[in-house]
């Protein structure tokens, strides 16, 4: 069975840092991202990396203070979070594409897989 399981989330203060881990079991996968959702607002992109973990991509809202690495030999995708500020806090999901993809690929729906999330607040 496939499965996305996600860790590291938790309460922390602004300016706090926090590091999330995505654990892929039962397959590998090569296309992988992090979005979150904040109370009543939709699924947002907020990073994605190539199966190499070469290439990464971000938002321009965590650009400079997030950082999406993978470990293949884990099968594992972190986001390191730095500088965190309350506008932060949401679930934050891991997600896999079933092929490669680009990793402007930025849609929810461009990812098959998901966890089933890790909440991050951030206080003020």
């Amino acid at each position: 069975q496939v499965q996305l399981v996600e860790s590291g989330g938790g309460l922390v203060q602004t300016g706090g840092s926090l590091r999330l881990s995505c654990a892929a079991l039962g397959r590998t996968f090569s296309s992988m991202a992090w979005f979150r959702q904040a109370p009543g607002q939709e699924h947002k992109f907020v990073a994605s990396i190539g199966g190499s973990g070469g290439a990464t991509y971000y938002a321009d809202a965590v650009k400079g203070r997030f950082t999406i690495s993978r470990d293949n030999a884990k099968n594992t995708v972190y986001l390191q979070m730095t500088s965190l500020k309350p506008e932060d806090t949401a679930l934050y999901y891991c997600a896999a594409s079933r092929l490669p993809i680009a990793i402007t690929r930025i849609a929810p729906d461009d990812y098959a897989f998901w966890g089933r999330g890790t909440q991050v607040t951030v206080s003020s």
